[in-house]
């Protein structure tokens, strides 16, 4: 239980005291009414007397007794009603709170740290009405009168007159049958005369003899003089008395004139007084039948009328606390004891203890001398009880019977004169003298006796109070017998169905147990009382038991905070909301934040409720709140409900507040972190053969490395443009802000360009939500043109649309525990700074077929495509947190965050708005597949925009023609049919044979330094002017790999007009290419025999061409046609085709390799000289009767595009090398380079939907190395294969800087020049001797030194065979230095003696470097063997 501010001690004797009832005539009563009070209340600040008082004992032993205080009260003839108690005690407890300053105990158990208000002062108020307002009964003395006070005025006619008929009228109620209430203790009533004297009024001499013919008559111990009203009532604003009346009348009204306030019984002036003064303790003059006409009904009868049901505990009947205060304070302007001053306060002091002590106790002593008298003479006994006590409960006791096996029996009535009963009352009078051992006594006694009866009533009576006296026993000597009070509460309860009197002994039970810390056992008894009956007292004796739970050695708080559920359940059925609330409160700080969701939510739902009846109307919104944002697991339905009580809540609550600020909405959940603003237009969908460049779009997902990679070629075309260096201010341009961006800077936007920005919603509920009126909620500084800010800061959305243009969602609907994103937009019509705050919305629920829980679709709601039952206008703000930042040694030692300001944009002047539409962009390719497409550049804003360049990884995928593209036709209608090539029509003479043209890399944008990825959009003028659009054809060659490709365009652009803070824009582009397989070239190269060409000058090379269609016939290529092969070279240039065949169409089927061979010669050496570096020779060799021009575009282009690329890929690594050669050695390798590239068009026939296309294209194969096979495709690098592990340290060799083996063997290229045949008589001559030239020619730029053998070698027995038949003559070795590129040639002869064939290719030729020393033998004779046929004539 809660702590007190009476201790048990203390409690106990308050509670029962010896009562004494007040019968005042009329002038007696108008003369306490000038103090507004009656003349019992007019004592009762008085009535604990303020010293001990002594009395003797039956056994004249001299007794003390401490602060006895005694009850007086008016006369009522009518038990009160216990519906009006009912009402009264439910008054009581709502009138008590808990104050606002109250200091809460903080407990701490365990995990938990729990605010509780310590005490209790409404379930104190409780208790005291409840046990002072105990209707008296027949088995029990406690509350029965011992005493009357006959009250009358001096300034009556007749004061003895008058006393004597009050002295009737208390012996006519006390003894006729008529009345059974109220109840006498004894038949002879001790009546005490009390003279009132009016001191400002009355005639003090009148008043002294009156008192003295009082003495005469009734003995100076029976009357007392007491004097009043010192003062006037219009004197009583001069002087401010204290007024001890107030905090009893309030607090307790039952005999006060609450009750008539409240109370429907009739309030009539007092005729012979003022018509304001309120005859409120109801004696009036008329007395009908000699009673005064308050007898008739007790003040606490209710009027059948106003409550038919009694049934005081339903809400609808009981007053609130807050109509109860009202009326408390209906009149405050009352003074209580207006015309008293202090000397009259210790008058009636005085006149209490006179009376206590000369009339009162004098009389219980005689009383109980009588009694005990009375007991002595039944028992026979010779001494009197006192003494006896110890012999009777000494002896062997009787075993009690158990409950359950007496029989019913509470109709069991004495008569008053039974000796039963006169020993209860002696031990009820010695109770209220505190006299508690004799008490014990005697009730230990009338219980057995009872018993013996079966009188069950009285027994339970006898155990309840033995149990009480025994406790209050001084030095405690015997224990607290708890089941003496457990056999009473059984018996009230359960057999004599007395709910009032079980009530009495727990209470009173559980604060002895209390006392004597036995929680546990208390908290028990507290429990077991609740019942159906009362829900106050249940919900009262519940929040007593949770306290118990909270207060013992081992705080048991989930017992505590589950019984102040069920206290405050119960309190709410009482009517009692504000205490059901703060249970409800109480107990939610333990289920709080502890994962049992359900329970909470029906915390929360209750406190929401609570708090709504009590119009505590934010309490009721933060509590549904609540239910609806944590995880909740209810059922769909319960959670629809949630939701529309708390819309219901929350509309009262905004109607309160009109024009207030916009409240914080809990519902849907906004992940603040997801969000994503996006600066532009959106991008405008594909229109027939126009698609738009993808650009940037929220429907993008993020891609780290794709955004490096724009990132990357928007900084290459900045370097680019800034002459190769990056500006230090530049940041890369970001359209699209998200959690992943930099957003430490305030993102720019552009005036008159929309910022969309999407907010990520979630639905935790399983009821969906409707969401209307939607719209973002900001403030803007504008800034004027000059820059400076103006004063004025704009919040509002809806007054400022000239500023800032806001759109509105009218309806979004997000389903059940659905994430769902809205896209909001801004138009900034106006340059500054704006500050995106938040969303607001209308939050509602979908309406279903009917209206749940009797709210109806209201007055006033949306009608759109959803039907809406209720809704509700909030906001909720996006707070976004930085990234943490982790740079500083500070950073990392503590938790900070960086700023995040994607919702800060700055809004800057005009700029240009670029639009790209490509047109007839394919979206499949064979691999090296020409196709001519177009692309449109539209610029849709008000500013002219130049600069345009267009960055790509791939540049060799696309291109836009060089300088010297003569426009083809413009339009994509016109082209429909035609060539992406250009092309002229040759004759058939010509075939087979080369045509040779020239072009410049520079022309086609591959200069010396310049970057291949970044392209000068050719736009006429360079400017394109606002709402101005140009076409501009687009080549594409389909990338040699297959497989899908994507490909990033980035176009840059720039404002005429230099702005500050912007000085570019940019437009991105990604086409995604699906290519497939098609043909596949493989060329080598070789020196060619033939020393001389038709111009008599060395150096040919044949070039041999594999073609193999490796396409798969799903593609629907019927076949491929080689239409042109073309060199393209600074050195070489092809001189025609060798090809044996005669199939002029090189047509190649499915599967089909084709073979090509073809004569290279050199460029002629004033070709070469005049030429710039960057000169490139074509050669075209034409297998069909069109020649495609292949140093025009665009196959030129993708020649140059696909060189520069490759270069790339092989520079870095040959350039280092290079450099660690020395120069002669450079000269070697440079005689076995060829940089020739082969360039092969073609035609593929396809059959596609009926039709035949034509479609072109080209491959592209770069010969660096003479034998060196290459390739038109990339190879795929096959995985080396696993060393074996080696575990010793392998020693470090320098690497050689000497040319290979390879290279040295091919310095020098051999011919020998011999008739064919030869015809020789052996028969006349016996020796053939045939000259042979032997051709040496030095293939490098350096000086060489050649050694040549025509010794055969003779190790190997074949060799002897082949060689042994013929010899060379002369000179059998020859030493020769070759020049630079020299030719020289040797005068040989061979002798044979046989016909035959034989072979010349025996001399052995050894060539070195001059400065070298190794000696390395040339490779001719791995060549075609030199046969000669010798016959005989």
């Amino acid at each position: 239980m809660a702590q007190c501010v009476q201790s048990v001690h203390e409690l106990i004797p308050d509670s029962f005291v010896p009562c004494v009832a007040a019968l005042c005539s009329d002038d007696a009563e108008r003369l306490t009414r000038l103090n507004h009070l009656s003349f019992a209340e007019l004592l009762k600040p008085f009535t604990r007397l303020t010293s001990e008082v002594h009395m003797r004992d039956p056994n004249n032993q001299l007794h003390i007794i401490k602060n006895l205080k005694i009850a007086v009260s008016n006369i009522i003839t009518q038990p009160p009603q216990p519906g009006a108690i009912r009402k009264l005690l439910s008054d009581v407890v709502s009138g008590s709170q808990p104050a606002d300053g109250l200091v809460a105990n903080v407990i701490t158990a365990g995990d938990y740290d729990l605010n509780i208000s310590a005490t209790t002062p409404w379930f104190e108020a409780y208790r005291e009405t409840f046990l002072q307002s105990m209707p008296a009964s027949d088995h029990e003395f406690l509350n029965h009168y011992l005493a009357c006070m006959l009250v009358a005025s001096s300034s009556e006619a007749e004061p003895m007159e008058q006393f004597g008929k009050l002295s009737q009228e208390q012996h006519r109620i006390q003894h006729n049958n008529d009345y059974s209430y109220p109840k006498w203790f004894i038949p002879n009533t001790l009546k005490y005369y009390v003279l009132l004297y009016d001191v400002s009024a009355g005639d003090e001499q009148r008043a002294e003899s009156i008192y003295e013919e009082m003495k005469q008559k009734y003995g100076t111990q029976g009357c007392y003089l007491l004097k009043i009203n010192s003062r006037t009532s219009n004197q009583a604003s001069d002087e401010q008395i204290p007024d001890p009346w107030s905090q009893y009348l309030q607090k307790n009204s039952i005999q006060n004139q609450e009750s008539y306030e409240d109370g429907p019984c009739t309030i009539s002036s007092n005729k012979n007084s003022d018509s304001n003064l309120l005859s409120l303790d109801g004696l009036d003059n008329e007395v009908k039948d000699g009673l005064p006409n308050n007898f008739r009904a007790h003040p606490l009868q209710l009027d059948s009328s106003s409550d038919p049901s009694n049934n005081i505990d339903g809400p609808d009947h009981v007053k609130s606390a807050s109509s109860l205060h009202e009326t408390k304070k209906a009149n405050p302007g009352i003074i209580h004891g207006a015309c008293l001053t202090l000397t009259d306060h210790d008058r009636i002091r005085q006149f209490v203890q006179e009376f206590t002590f000369r009339g009162l106790l004098p009389h219980i002593e005689k009383t109980i001398r009588q009694l005990n008298d009375q007991l002595i003479s039944r028992k026979g006994l010779s001494r009197s009880l006192f003494s006896a006590t110890k012999k009777w409960f000494s002896g062997s006791k009787v075993p009690e019977k158990s409950i359950n096996e007496l029989k019913n029996t509470s109709g069991l009535l004495y008569p008053p004169e039974a000796p039963e009963l006169q020993i209860r009352k002696m031990a009820d009078l010695c109770f209220l003298v505190q006299h508690y051992d004799l008490a014990y006594s005697c009730y230990h006694t009338a219980k057995k006796d009872f018993l013996n009866d079966q009188a069950m009533l009285y027994a339970a009576g006898a155990l309840e109070m033995a149990a009480v006296s025994a406790f209050l026993q001084q030095g405690a000597a015997r224990p607290y017998p708890a089941h003496y009070m457990d056999t009473a509460i059984q018996t009230y309860r359960d057999i004599c169905k007395n709910m009032v009197l079980a009530e009495r002994c727990v209470l009173l039970s559980a604060e002895i147990l209390k006392s004597q810390s036995k929680y546990s056992e208390a908290a028990a008894l507290l429990i077991r009382l609740t019942s159906e009956d009362s829900d106050l007292r249940s919900a009262l004796l519940l929040e007593q038991a949770a306290h118990c739970f909270i207060n013992m050695k081992s705080p048991m708080v989930r017992k505590y905070a589950f019984h102040m559920i069920l206290a405050g359940h119960r309190f709410s059925k009482a009517g009692q909301k504000k205490h059901a609330l703060r249970c409800y409160c109480q107990a939610m700080q333990v289920y709080k934040g502890k994962g049992w969701s359900l329970a909470e939510d029906h915390i929360n739902f209750t406190i929401g409720r609570q708090s709504y009846t009590l119009r505590q109307l934010d309490n009721a919104v933060s509590a549904f709140r609540h239910i609806l944002i944590n995880e909740s697991k209810q059922s769909a339905a319960q959670q629809g409900s949630f939701l529309r009580e708390y819309l219901y809540v929350y509309k009262n609550v905004s109607q309160l507040s009109p024009d207030g600020p916009l409240p914080q909405l809990p519902l849907p959940y906004i992940n603040s972190s997801a969000t994503r603003v996006f600066f532009g237009h959106d991008r405008r969908p594909a229109d027939g053969e126009k698609q738009a460049a993808t650009h940037v779009s929220l429907d993008q997902e993020y891609d780290n490395e794709s955004s490096q990679q724009w990132r990357e070629l928007e900084e290459q075309v900045v370097a680019l443009v800034n002459k190769g260096v990056i500006p230090p201010n530049f940041h890369p341009t970001q359209y699209c802000l998200n959690s992943f961006s930099d957003n430490s800077r305030f993102p720019l936007a552009v005036v008159e360009e929309p910022i969309t920005v999407e907010v990520a919603f979630r639905n935790p509920l399983k009821v969906p939500l409707l969401l209307t009126n939607m719209s973002l909620l900001w403030k803007f500084q504008p800034k004027d043109c000059s820059g400076k800010n103006d004063e004025e800061v704009k919040e509002l959305v809806t007054s400022e649309p000239e500023m800032i243009g806001t759109e509105v969602i009218s309806e979004f609907l997000i389903n059940s525990e659905e994430s769902k994103v809205a896209r909001l937009k801004l138009f900034p019509h106006h340059i500054g700074e704006l500050h995106v705050l938040g969303i607001v919305y209308d939050l509602g629920t979908v309406q279903g077929p009917t209206a749940v829980d009797g709210i109806g679709a209201l007055p006033g709601c949306h009608t759109g495509k959803h039907s809406l039952s209720m809704s509700v206008r909030g906001r909720q703000d996006l707070e976004i947190q930085g990234p943490r930042l982790n740079t500083t040694k500070e950073e990392k030692t503590s938790i900070t965050y960086g700023p995040d300001r994607r919702l800060d944009p700055i809004i800057i002047e005009e700029m240009p708005l670029l639009e790209v539409f490509f047109i007839h962009f394919p979206t499949g390719l064979l691999c090296g597949e020409i196709r001519k497409a177009y692309v449109e550049f539209v610029n849709v804003s008000k500013c002219p925009l130049t600069g345009l360049k267009v960055v790509s990884k791939r540049p060799e995928f696309f291109t836009f023609g060089g300088n010297t593209t003569a426009l083809t036709p413009l339009s994509p209608s016109a082209s429909e049919n035609c060539s992406a090539y250009k092309t002229v029509v040759t004759e058939s003479t010509s075939v087979c044979t080369a045509l040779t043209s020239s072009a410049s890399s520079v022309d086609f944008g591959i200069g010396i330094g310049s970057q291949p990825e970044v392209i000068p959009v050719p736009l006429p003028d360079t400017v394109l002017l606002p709402g101005a659009s140009v076409q501009l054809p687009l080549w594409l060659r389909g990338p040699d790999e297959e497989g899908v490709h994507e490909i990033n365009f980035l176009f840059y652009y720039e404002s005429v007009k230099k702005l500050p803070k912007i000085r570019h824009r940019i437009l991105r582009h990604t086409a995604v290419i699906c290519t497939s397989r098609s043909l596949n070239v493989r060329a080598t190269v070789c020196r060619s025999n033939s020393l001389e060409d038709e111009e008599g000058r060395g150096g040919n090379m044949l070039v041999f061409v594999d073609v193999e269609n490796i396409n798969t016939s799903e593609a629907g290529v019927k076949e491929f046609h080689i239409v042109q092969v073309s060199s393209c070279s600074k050195h070489w240039k092809l001189q025609k085709s060798v090809n044996l065949s005669e199939n002029k169409d090189a047509k190649l089927g499915s599967r089909e390799k084709g073979k090509f061979c073809f004569k290279a010669i050199r460029c002629k050496e004033k070709e070469d000289a005049t030429q710039s570096s960057e000169k490139y020779t074509f050669a075209d060799i034409i297998f069909g009767n069109e020649q495609i021009i292949s140093s025009a575009s665009p196959c030129a282009d993708f020649f140059y595009r696909s060189l520069s690329s490759e270069l790339k890929k092989v520079q870095p690594s040959a350039h280092a090398e290079k450099q660690s050669i020395e120069d002669a050695v450079r000269l070697i390798q440079k005689c076995s380079e060829v940089d020739l590239n082969v360039v092969i068009l073609w035609k593929a026939y396809v059959v596609e939907d009926s039709k035949q296309l034509i479609l072109e294209g080209q491959h592209h194969v770069v010969l660096h190395t003479v034998g060196k096979e290459a390739y038109s495709y990339p190879q795929k690098q096959e995985p080396p294969e696993m060393e074996p592990l080696k575990f010793f340290r392998p020693e470090h060799t320098a690497v050689s800087s000497r040319p290979s083996v390879e290279q040295l063997s091919s310095l020098i290229k051999t011919s020998l020049h011999y008739p064919e045949s030869l015809n020789h008589p052996f028969h006349q001559k016996s020796l053939c001797l045939v000259p042979v030239t032997l051709l040496l020619s030095n293939c490098s730029k350096a000086d060489v030194d050649v050694i040549v053998d025509l010794r055969h070698k003779t190790t190997s027995p074949e060799s002897l065979e082949i060689h042994g038949s013929f010899t060379w003559l002369g000179q059998t070795q020859y030493k020769l230095q070759l020049k630079s590129e020299e030719i020289h040639s040797l005068q040989l002869k061979a002798c044979f003696v046989h016909t035959g064939v034989y072979n010349l290719g025996t001399p052995r030729v050894f060539a070195k470097l001059s400065d070298q020393v190794t000696v390395f033998e040339t490779s001719q004779q791995n060549s075609m063997p030199a046969l000669i046929i010798i016959n005989n004539v």
